[in-house]
């Protein structure tokens, strides 16, 4: 579980190192399944932040989500283009990509947690 959030944490970075113009990425950085475009996180307007990379990759995991129960729903109903295999990847892609936000999610608590108690 470790490997997923260093990459996520790693993904965010280098998304925030893209919207400051630091220099190439990496293609492999992108958040989502392996066909997405590596910008595809964060606003279109120019003006990156943490809510809107959060936001972004967030979006991204619904639409992973989402994809799965349609490719799901597709294959229940007979489509011939939804095959098994297709089925059970698509559906451990949204399993791992859900367990991963509730893991960043549960480190953003924790981190706000020990801020909060630390002394002045």
């Amino acid at each position: 579980m470790t490997d997923a959030i260093s990459s996520i944490l790693s993904q965010i970075r280098a998304h925030e190192m893209r919207a400051r113009g630091a220099g190439d990425v990496p293609a492999g950085t992108a958040i989502g399944p392996s066909g997405t475009a590596p910008g595809a996180i964060g606003n279109s307007a120019g003006t990156s932040g943490f809510q809107q990379t959060l936001s972004g990759a967030i979006d991204k995991v619904n639409q992973t989500q989402v994809n799965a129960a349609q490719l799901q729903q597709a294959f229940e109903l007979g489509d011939p283009r939804a095959d098994l295999a297709r089925v059970m990847v698509a559906m451990q892609q949204s399993q791992v990509a859900f367990r991963a936000t509730v893991e960043v999610r549960n480190r953003l608590v924790q981190a706000y947690q020990d801020v909060m108690n630390m002394p002045i």
